[in-house]
C-alpha cells in the first residue's frame, strides 16, 4: 500500500508540476487558437468553455477531477462540475444535490481539434510503444552480448573497439542520430537498402486493405536504439567485471565448474540489476524521447502528438501524453522491483 501510494503521488505530482508550467508561461490558449483578430465575445465564451476564465485552482480541480477514476460531481444544470455524459465511460450515481461517478480517467478535448485526447492517445501510443519495446530489446540483446564479449577479453583491440563505439553512441543526441541515419541509409544508400526517409505504423494496400509497414520501423528503431545500446554495453562489462573479480565466483571455479556455467549461470544474474535499472529508466525516456524522432521520420506517434501539442499549445494533448509516461514509467519501476527479487533474492528480503 506504501508503495502503491508513493506511485500514484509520483504521478499525480508530474500533473500538477506541468499544468502549472503551462500557466505560469503567460500563453492564452483562446487567443492562441482563435487569432488577435477575434472578438471578444468570441474570446470570452471560447474561454468560459475551456475553463480558462476561472481561477488555477479551480480549473486544477477539475481536470483532476476529470483525470480521477472515482469523481464526485454537481446535479446543478449551469455547474462546471456536471456530469457529462458525452466525455465520461462509465457509471453515474446521483446523490441529492451531487452525484459520484466510477469511469474510464478523462484527459480533456484538444483546443485545436475538439477530439477527445483519450481517443487521441489510443490512436497514436501503439506506434510509439512498439517503437519503444522493439528498441530496448534489441538494444538489451545485443549490448548484453557485447558486454559480456568485452568483459571476457578486457584491454584487447575488440574491447577498445566496442567501448570506443559505445561512448559515441552514448553521447550522440537523437535528433543528430535520426538525421545521419536518414541521409545515410534513406537518401544514399537508398539504392540498395530501399528504405523509405518517412512513414507510419500502418500502410493501406490497395489489395489485402490496412497491414503494417514493418519496412517502415527500421530506421526509427535504429536511430532509437544507438544511445541505450551503448549504455548497456558500458554497464553490462563494468558491473560483470566487478562480479567476476568477488569471492563467490572464485569459489565457484574452485569446485570446477566450468566457465560458461560460472559466468552465464553466476556471474551475469548478479551483474544485470544497474543494467535492468538503467533499461526501466531509457523505456520512459525512449516514449518522450521520441518526439524528434518521430517528426524526423514522419513517425505518427504519441510523440509527434506531444510535438504539436507544444507547438500549438494545446494543454490537455500535453497533459495526456506526460501522463501516459508517467504512469509507463511508475509501471515499469514497479516491475523491475520484481525483476530484481527474481535475479537477487536480497533485494526481495528473502
Amino acid at each position: 500500500m506504501k508503495r502503491t501510494f508513493y506511485h500514484l503521488s509520483v504521478v499525480i505530482g508530474v500533473c500538477v508540476l506541468v499544468f502549472f508550467l503551462f500557466r505560469i508561461s503567460g500563453s492564452d490558449p483562446a487567443r492562441n487558437v482563435l487569432g488577435e483578430n477575434t472578438s471578444s465575445e468570441l474570446l470570452e465564451n471560447t474561454r468560459k468553455k475551456w475553463n480558462l476564465d476561472l481561477s488555477t485552482s479551480q480549473q486544477l480541480g477539475l481536470f483532476l477531477n476529470d483525470l480521477s477514476p472515482v469523481s464526485f460531481h454537481s446535479n446543478s444544470v449551469d455547474s462546471r462540475w456536471q456530469y457529462r455524459s458525452a466525455d465520461f465511460t462509465g457509471f453515474y450515481f446521483p446523490i441529492s444535490n451531487f452525484g459520484m461517478a466510477i469511469k474510464i480517467p478523462f484527459l480533456g478535448r484538444s483546443y485545436i481539434t475538439g477530439q477527445s485526447v483519450n481517443e487521441l492517445l489510443v490512436s497514436t501510443l501503439p506506434g510509439t510503444l512498439i517503437l519503444a519495446v522493439v528498441s530496448i530489446v534489441l538494444a538489451m540483446i545485443i549490448g548484453i552480448a557485447l558486454g559480456v564479449y568485452s568483459a571476457l577479453h578486457p584491454n584487447t583491440i575488440k574491447d577498445k573497439v566496442i567501448l570506443t563505439l559505445s561512448s559515441l553512441g552514448m553521447s550522440a543526441p537523437s535528433f543528430f542520430v535520426a538525421v545521419l541515419v536518414a541521409w545515410l541509409l534513406a537518401i544514399q544508400l537508398g539504392e540498395w537498402t530501399h528504405l523509405p526517409m518517412s512513414g507510419s505504423l500502418w500502410k493501406l494496400d490497395p489489395w489485402e486493405g490496412r497491414k503494417i509497414a514493418w519496412e517502415n520501423m527500421i530506421l526509427p528503431v535504429i536511430t532509437l536504439l544507438i544511445r541505450p545500446l551503448g549504455v548497456v554495453v558500458q554497464l553490462t562489462r563494468g558491473a560483470l567485471l566487478d562480479t567476476l573479480s568477488m569471492d563467490f565466483i572464485r569459489t565457484a571455479r574452485a569446485k570446477g565448474l566450468s566457465e560458461n556455467r560460472v559466468v552465464f549461470r553466476h556471474a551475469l544474474p548478479n551483474a544485470l540489476n544497474p543494467v535492468l535499472t538503467a533499461i526501466s529508466g531509457w523505456f520512459a525516456s525512449l516514449l518522450a524521447g521520441a518526439v524528434f524522432v518521430e517528426f524526423v521520420f514522419g513517425w505518427k506517434g504519441l510523440g509527434q502528438l506531444m510535438f504539436q501539442g507544444i507547438e500549438k499549445q494545446d494543454l490537455p494533448v500535453v497533459m495526456g501524453g506526460v501522463i501516459v509516461i508517467s504512469v509507463f514509467f511508475v509501471m515499469i519501476s514497479s516491475g523491475m522491483d520484481k525483476v530484481y527479487a527474481r535475479l537477487d533474492p536480497r533485494v526481495g528480503g528473502g
